[in-house]
């Protein structure tokens, strides 16, 4: 394990391992217990720190590039954005999610929230704190490396956001744009039940939008808006309806929902919004941490590797 702070190769790994799943005062603790030995917690950073830099620098040459253009499955790329603290106060992260997924059996619109689909064969995952320009250019650079960029069937899955929309029409132009189910579900909830607070009155509306809006798209929903308008109790001027419509109208083309079930394909931004929780709520949202802005996304990516084949690559002498 070397002395005085100095670590061997295998320490090395090891100290990076524990620094990468935990806290770096916790990997301390936890290395003392299992090993009988561990370097101070501020060594562990260190390491941790060093091996995410170097994990970005060699990205252009890591073997799974190879491994996602044989693997199984269509591309689909999600992209979201989390919050870290950091030593100039909370930050954006941005993350985009690379995978290859399987599609799954052909599915009902009523059964859509009890699917069960296909993991993905693999995946990649890309992450900094910066704009939305630059972040764009840094998702196209491993688009191209993925050779996913001009892929005939691929998806690209977000919630409402702007800049995502904007970034898929830069990074992947063919693909196929998908509003997440799930907020697209919230938004009915919530302008119904801004309408009508009893849930007793909100219950069966807002099914109603929710099955309009899998089973027709756009023109259903629009139909189930306006027929909600002659239902609006006193004094409501429906002011959250007119918002949930223009909200909406922002997405016309990515409300298919029917027919991407009717093939297996997927209609929800779950993988990436799990990446977030476990990449970065997880691990980087820690009682008193404070980051700085360039180790965040490095650290991202390095939990996520840490999980992938060419983890083993990176302390391959």
């Amino acid at each position: 394990m070397g002395a005085d702070g100095l670590l061997s190769p295998g320490g090395e790994r090891l100290a990076v391992l524990a620094g990468v799943h935990d806290s770096f005062a916790r990997a301390q603790r936890l290395m003392g217990e299992m090993l009988g030995w561990a370097p101070p917690d501020d060594v562990i950073r260190r390491e941790t720190h060093a091996a995410a830099r170097r994990a970005a620098a060699e990205r252009p040459g890591r073997r799974d590039a190879g491994r996602f253009a044989v693997a199984s499955g269509a591309v689909e790329l999600e992209v979201d954005a989390g919050k870290v603290p950091t030593t100039g106060g909370w930050r954006d992260v941005k993350v985009a999610v690379f995978a290859r997924r399987e599609p799954g059996d052909p599915t009902p619109v009523d059964e859509w929230a009890d699917r069960r689909l296909p993991p993905p064969s693999i995946r990649s995952a890309v992450a900094a704190v910066e704009g939305a320009g630059d972040f764009a250019g840094r998702v196209r650079r491993e688009a191209d490396r993925l050779r996913a960029t001009t892929a005939a069937d691929a998806t690209v899955l977000g919630d409402g956001a702007e800049w995502i929309w904007n970034l898929a029409a830069e990074v992947l132009p063919q693909a196929e744009g998908v509003l997440d189910v799930f907020h697209a579900v919230e938004h009915i909830g919530d302008a119904v039940k801004a309408a009508w607070p009893a849930p007793v009155a909100a219950g069966p509306r807002r099914e109603a939008g929710v099955a309009a809006l899998l089973a027709e798209g756009k023109p259903g929903v629009d139909r189930w808006i306006a027929g909600l308008f002659a239902e609006l109790p006193a004094g409501c001027d429906g002011v959250s309806l007119r918002a949930l419509s223009a909200y909406l109208a922002s997405h016309p083309t990515r409300l298919g929902h029917a027919d991407r079930l009717a093939r297996g394909r997927w209609i929800g931004s779950g993988m990436v919004e799990g990446a977030i929780k476990q990449l970065v709520n997880r691990r980087m949202k820690r009682t008193g941490a404070r980051w700085r802005v360039e180790h965040v996304g490095p650290l991202v990516e390095l939990v996520a590797l840490a999980d992938q084949p060419e983890w083993h690559d990176l302390w391959a002498a």
